[in-house]
């Protein structure tokens, strides 16, 4: 395999575990203040915070991950399945909202369509595999 092509391969984890690590502290390291800031929304429960504490340990468990598929190739494999996946269930996800919700802001339309891309940058990866 020609190294063009790995480093392609790796950029995907590279970007995706740099976007989920930056979102992922985002939501959990100050939810009070972020939340209302960035998504019109307040924090004012214990409950809340704790919940968007545990989202930011899944991020930040995931995109680890997938930084050590990145520098172990016996992971890669795994790592980008488990990365084009979850980028998958987040767009799914968005999209049944779009539909039963209604258009969100900019913020989550850009997230969707950046999903949506990771998505299929890593199903395009694999089958290159």
């Amino acid at each position: 395999m020609g190294s063009n092509v790995f480093k392609f391969k790796n950029l995907h984890l590279a970007f995706a575990s740099f976007i989920v690590m930056v979102v992922g502290l985002a939501y959990g390291i100050n939810p009070t203040r972020i939340m209302s800031f960035f998504f019109d929304f307040n924090v004012e429960s214990v409950d809340l915070s704790h919940l968007l504490r545990a989202i930011m340990g899944l991020y930040l468990a995931l995109g680890v991950y997938w930084i050590m598929g990145i520098f172990k190739p016996e992971h890669w494999r795994g790592a980008t399945k488990t990365c084009t996946i979850f980028m998958g269930g987040l767009a799914v996800g968005r999209m049944i909202s779009l539909i039963i919700d209604g258009i969100p802001s900019i913020t989550f339309s850009i997230g969707m369509i950046m999903e949506i891309v990771f998505m299929i940058w890593g199903i395009i990866n694999l089958k290159k595999e």
